[in-house]
């Protein structure tokens, strides 16, 4: 498992790469809360363990005094006043076999099949295009798991794919073209820009 980004940098967002158990998710969301906030506490969650001394850099960092920080420093859709996210990356194949377990652990905003890893994982040398059926029913496992417990699925796609795959549950998408983020928008009737 890879070692995240420390909140107490003032960051708005993790990403933990290598998620492989449901244990490893738990001690990543509890690492990253306040032990004074309780919401899933007993619910898949133990206490919080993340220590006082960086808030008043962070809380700066966000814009806010110290009370709103350690109220607000919380993972987001778990705490729907939080304005942490969190995201997961199932991507060996030691993850494979607690896609579920993992991906209902309160906590998570966001997760995704991280492809090129998981396809070393499994032992290809080039992630192979179109994926084969063993990591085709890893993605399907990861979205249901995502959809059965709110989670955001992410997902890269091009602007021929993506309103399927916005239709089939993606709720990211990743692409990095301007012709893709605006079809998404279009499809979806957002009118924001990028």
């Amino acid at each position: 498992m890879a070692i995240p980004p420390d909140p107490g940098a003032g960051v708005h967002g993790i990403l933990l790469c290598q998620a492989e158990s449901a244990e490893a998710v738990a001690a990543f969301v509890e690492s990253c809360r306040y032990p004074i906030n309780r919401i899933g506490v007993g619910e898949g969650l133990a206490e919080g363990r993340r220590g006082v001394g960086s808030e008043p850099s962070a809380a700066a960092a966000w814009g806010m005094d110290r009370d709103e920080y350690l109220r607000r420093a919380d993972p987001w859709p778990l705490n729907p006043d939080g304005e942490l996210l969190l995201g997961l990356k199932i991507e060996s194949a030691a993850a494979i076999p607690h896609i579920e377990e993992i991906l209902s652990v309160p906590g998570i905003g966001f997760a995704e099949m991280g492809p090129g890893d998981l396809s070393l994982s499994l032992g290809y040398f080039k992630l192979p295009r179109p994926f084969p059926a063993e990591m085709e029913a890893v993605r399907e496992r990861v979205l249901a798991a995502c959809l059965a417990n709110g989670v955001a699925f992410l997902e890269s796609c091009t602007a021929e794919e993506v309103r399927t795959r916005i239709d089939a549950g993606v709720r990211i998408v990743g692409g990095h073209r301007e012709e893709t983020a605006r079809i998404g928008r279009a499809h979806t009737a957002r009118k924001m820009p990028v």
